[in-house]
């Protein structure tokens, strides 16, 4: 028996259902979970290492300056029913899969059921330097430090210390959906910035470069090309094909012929792999994640679940992994609480099939482009009112009016 911090306990004469990660993923399955199963069924367990969750999805506008941090968090005891579920504040050190148990910064806990939803980590792909001199776009903390990091800059070179105008270049690697959008929040955030502190504004770049040749791989082409003049016409450069060879203190070396681009703030948003516990647990990794099976099992684990950013998930119809978005993530959540409450009386498991829905990038401001449902294109407002809507969905499913009437952006009075 675990007995947690503040008074209450796990009984061990019910299944022990264990979630680790309060990320889109294990927020929405102990959400199910507690929703789905009776007190008598299942004790269920939630461990993160803070005690809010963060909407990812909006970290982009944190690290740009154009939202305040604490607009993506959400306190998970807001959320959570704290009556049916017992929250864990602490970071995971390790997964005993063998043993089934799991060796926490503060203690241990042991489960019947594992549910590993730890979240990600910044996938650099070997680009050296890219760990020791890059910003990245990875939590609320490193968010605000590149929002505090870009202004910092502006000040100096306003008050004289530093004019050095390279400084004031704002250089973003990769050009997937997250650094697509940072760029567009970029593009609001830098003029107000030289109005505050009286910096002429063609003297602050802002430089996207991706090694693939078009912004957004994946997206239709008409979306790319509204996308990138939409960037342009406000200043954003793009260096697209441009492979980064190294990033250094002063920025990116690209290109065969080692071109040097220098810039005060460097942030890489090239891409994701799982937690390094998933791998150190003994997994199989492929690509930076666990290919999981149909119902979300970990291969040769009947009890063990690995969700969201953790796993791929394989499209066997076009033999390639289902998108690892936060779409697929909530998605994935309902199938595992419904595989899990099948587990516990013994009826058959159900596969994941992933529902496209629609994918929506925002470029800024009003301005966004994408798709939804039948590939039915949007652009400029209507796609960010869309946006904004898909937004407020997830606060709705996640916490109900309450939480939309809190922090929803879509705004009826």
């Amino acid at each position: 028996m675990y007995i947690r911090k503040g008074g209450g306990q796990v009984s061990e004469n019910k299944p022990k259902i264990l979630v680790l990660g309060a990320g889109y993923a294990g927020m929405m399955t102990t959400r199910r979970l507690s929703q789905q199963l009776n007190p008598e069924e299942a004790d269920i367990t939630l461990v993160n290492k803070h005690n809010y969750h963060y909407i990812t999805t909006w970290l982009h506008q944190v690290a740009a300056g154009t939202a305040e941090p604490n607009s993506s968090r959400v306190m998970i005891s807001d959320v959570i029913d704290t009556k049916r579920v017992q929250l864990h504040y602490d970071s995971v050190v390790e997964i005993k899969k063998d043993e089934q148990r799991v060796i926490l910064e503060n203690g241990e806990l042991s489960y019947d059921y594992l549910v590993i939803s730890l979240g990600f980590e910044t996938a650099t792909f070997g680009i050296p330097g890219i760990k020791e001199h890059a910003l990245k776009i990875e939590n609320i903390d490193s968010s605000r430090y590149i929002r505090e990091h870009i202004e910092f800059q502006f000040a100096r070179y306003s008050s004289g210390v530093d004019k050095n105008e390279d400084n004031l270049n704002i250089l973003v690697g990769g050009a997937g959906f997250t650094g697509i959008e940072f760029v567009g929040e970029l593009a609001k955030r830098v003029p107000e910035l030289c109005k505050k502190y009286n910096i002429d504004r063609e003297k602050v770049r802002i430089i996207n470069v991706e090694a693939a040749p078009t912004i957004l791989p994946g997206f239709d082409e008409d979306l790319v090309e509204y996308g990138k003049k939409s960037l342009e016409d406000r200043g954003v450069e793009f260096r697209i094909g441009a492979k980064i060879q190294e990033c250094t203190e002063k920025g990116f070396v690209i290109g065969d012929d080692r071109e040097e681009i220098n810039a005060g703030t460097v942030v890489w948003t090239g891409g994701v792999q799982a937690s390094p516990i998933v791998s150190e647990a003994g997994f199989d990794i492929v690509k930076g994640k666990v290919t999981v099976e149909d119902d979300l099992r970990a291969p040769g684990h009947d009890n063990i679940f690995i969700i969201g950013d953790c796993s791929w998930v394989m499209d066997k119809e076009n033999d390639r992994p289902y998108p690892a978005n936060a779409q697929s993530a909530i998605q994935e959540a309902d199938t595992c609480a419904a595989n899990l409450q099948a587990l516990l009386h013994d009826e058959p498991l159900q596969s994941f099939i992933f529902d496209y829905k629609g994918t929506v990038a925002s470029l800024g401001g009003s301005d966004a482009m994408g798709t939804i449902f039948d590939d039915k294109k949007l652009f400029g407002m209507k796609a960010k009112a869309m946006k904004n809507i898909i937004d407020d969905r997830y606060l709705y499913l996640v916490g109900g009016p309450k939480l939309i009437l809190k922090k929803g952006k879509v705004r009826f009075f």
